[in-house]
């Protein structure tokens, strides 16, 4: 049985259930809640396996290291390339840098604060504002999340709405997300439109932009939750579009399987489900992945300044 065919089995049994998927669907993890190993940690706004312990006392220290700016402008420029060719017009483009702590990822994960938490012990640990989608109530809810910017530079949320690429970048996401939801639910409706919010981190705040649309899905969804999941993937915010040709640009110019990150992860509570992108991302090794979407109005300074922005970690 695959997971997708596991999670609409346990969902038309309203049984329980946490699950991990990869951007690329080839190491999908579920278990029933009550299965759940020690190895896998989450906290999805409130809900979570893991008992918080006091924090340590000793200062957070952290050093970051940068994305290659020589990679990451050659890998621009080919999404500039096909870009130009109309293969996409919006790509979102990672890379990786590095961040060092004091700090082991058990810890890490225990002293942050972020709507969602995720860990999976000696691989890494993710910081994600981000949800992928929400059931409640028979609705469903995508909150795609698109503009960043250093909150601390005066009028900082005034100047990400003025920004054309990051609200043309925002719009095309929104448009996606109403496509891709229209495949799973029926009257899609745009409830809020960029909505702005903070996110506080260990000496940096990030101002990030965000809408939310709604669709009604059918009576009986929980014996198709597996299907609902699977359908929208992988997110179109950390893809781009249009959807099918983007993924196959990502996987040529980035070279290499993104994995766990930029994937989804989330839990189901018999009724309910609520989960998120897998981004704010670091691994084991001190990795730190990031990423931004690119269109034909982006500037690489610009880009490769809010790789930096990102690369955080949610303690202060």
């Amino acid at each position: 049985m695959t997971v997708k065919e596991q999670l609409n089995s346990w969902g038309s049994q309203k049984i329980p259930f946490v699950f991990l998927i990869d951007f690329e669907n080839q190491k999908p993890l579920a278990w029933k809640t009550e299965d759940c190993p020690e190895s896998f940690k989450y906290y999805f706004q409130g809900y979570t396996n893991h008992k918080t312990t006091p924090k340590k006392k000793e200062p957070l220290e952290i050093e970051v290291t940068a994305p290659s700016l020589e990679d990451y402008s050659l890998k621009f420029q080919e999404t500039l390339s096909a870009l130009m060719r109309g293969d996409t017009f919006l790509m979102n483009l990672t890379t990786k840098g590095r961040l060092l702590s004091n700090r082991s990822l058990l810890a890490l994960f225990n002293e942050a604060t972020s709507k969602y938490k995720v860990m999976l012990a000696g691989a890494f640990v993710c910081f994600s504002p981000e949800t992928f989608i929400q059931i409640k109530d028979q609705k469903i809810n995508s909150f795609p999340m698109k503009g960043t910017i250093d909150a601390t530079i005066p009028n900082a949320e005034q100047s990400l709405r003025a920004d054309l690429k990051e609200s043309a970048e925002h719009a095309t996401i929104v448009d996606l997300l109403r496509n891709d939801m229209s495949l799973v639910a029926k009257n899609i409706t745009l409830k809020q439109y960029q909505f702005y919010e903070e996110l506080t981190a260990h000496m940096k705040i990030t101002g990030q932009m965000s809408s939310w649309i709604q669709g009604d899905l059918p009576s009986d969804y929980r014996s198709h939750i597996g299907d609902i999941i699977y359908k929208m993937l992988p997110a179109g915010s950390i893809s781009g579009a249009p959807k099918p040709k983007t993924i196959a640009l990502i996987k040529d110019i980035e070279k290499k399987p993104r994995g766990y990150y930029t994937g989804i992860s989330g839990y189901f509570d018999g009724d309910h489900l609520d989960s998120a992108v897998l981004i704010r991302f670091l691994e084991a090794d001190g990795s730190y992945r990031c990423g931004g979407g690119i269109t034909h109005k982006s500037v690489l300074a610009s880009e490769y300044q809010e790789l930096i922005q990102k690369t955080y970690v949610p303690i202060f």
